[in-house]
Order: C-alpha cells, then sequence, then structure tokens
C-alpha cells in the first residue's frame, strides 16, 4: 500500500475552492491519509507554494502552513482544523506571514501551486517552539519514513 495524501475538497493538481484562500474564508482544507508505514509514530504537514511571486519568474517558496506532532493514529484533518483545533498534541509552526496556522493562497500574479507535503516519521519530534519549515524540516532529519504531496492550484479572480 503507498502513502497517500487527497482532499474532499480537490482533487490532485486541480484548482482549490475560493473558501479555502485569501478571496474566501481563508479556512484550511479538508486532508485525509492512508498507508503510512509500519514504525510510523506521527506526522509532520507542510504547505508551501515554489511559484511566488510570479509563476512565470518564481523566487522563492512561499510557506502557508506547517504542522507536527499530528499523532500515528490520526488520518486526516477536518475543514478549518488550523483554527477549531488540530487533533491530539500537533502543534503549528510559523508560516511565511510570520504568524502560527494557516494562511490560504492569496497569489499576487497567476495560478500558483500549492504542495500539501506530508512526512510520516519513525519518531516524536523535541518540543519545538513554533518552528518555521527550515526548522521543521532540520528536526524531522533521518526520520522520514515516507513522503505524501497533494498538489492544489490557484489563481484570484480579476
Amino acid at each position: 500500500m503507498s502513502f497517500t495524501i487527497s482532499s474532499p475538497a480537490f482533487a490532485n493538481h486541480q484548482a482549490m475552492p475560493k473558501k479555502y484562500t485569501c478571496e474566501g474564508a481563508d479556512v484550511s482544507p479538508p486532508l485525509r491519509w492512508s498507508g503510512a508505514p509500519p514504525g510510523t509514530k506521527g506526522f509532520a504537514l507542510i504547505m508551501d507554494d515554489p511559484d511566488a511571486p510570479d509563476p512565470k519568474a518564481p523566487r522563492m517558496t512561499w510557506v502557508h502552513w506547517v504542522i507536527y506532532d499530528l499523532p500515528a493514529d490520526v488520518h486526516e484533518l477536518a475543514e478549518g482544523a488550523a483554527t477549531l483545533g488540530l487533533p491530539g498534541n500537533a502543534r503549528q509552526g510559523i508560516n511565511d506571514w510570520k504568524r502560527t496556522g494557516y494562511g490560504g493562497p492569496c497569489p499576487p500574479i497567476g495560478r500558483h501551486r500549492y504542495f500539501h507535503k506530508l512526512y510520516a516519521l519513525d519518531t516524536g519530534l523535541p518540543r519545538l517552539e513554533h518552528p518555521t519549515k527550515a526548522q521543521l524540516i532540520a528536526a524531522m532529519k533521518g526520520h522520514v519514513l515516507a513522503e505524501a504531496e497533494l498538489v492544489g492550484t490557484y489563481e484570484k479572480n480579476r
């Protein structure tokens, strides 16, 4: 069985509904996963946009959401989990708006891709205090058993 992540709100490589963006309610989308490898002790999730600021001339990867310490027996996040509460002792890190939690797609120009990367980990992570993406990746080094990816796209209405 392969490790996969999906959303009932949008298909892989398809448009994310406006509801999950700065033009809508800006709530985190529902996510589901399955097929975690044996030995998984927890999960981490990073949502980012490698097309910032312009997909025709990207200069950076913009981080929208960082989550860690998702329990191994959890296999989904409900819509709005970023504000309504994460399962177990899961915690959120700092996004590129310099705040904790979810920040939805809000591309300044063009259609961007939003990568939801889920990591199955062989250990719980040390107590991190609102880590950035880079700090989370450093803490996960050597502990990633598998990675799954879901890509959504979005372009603002002009």
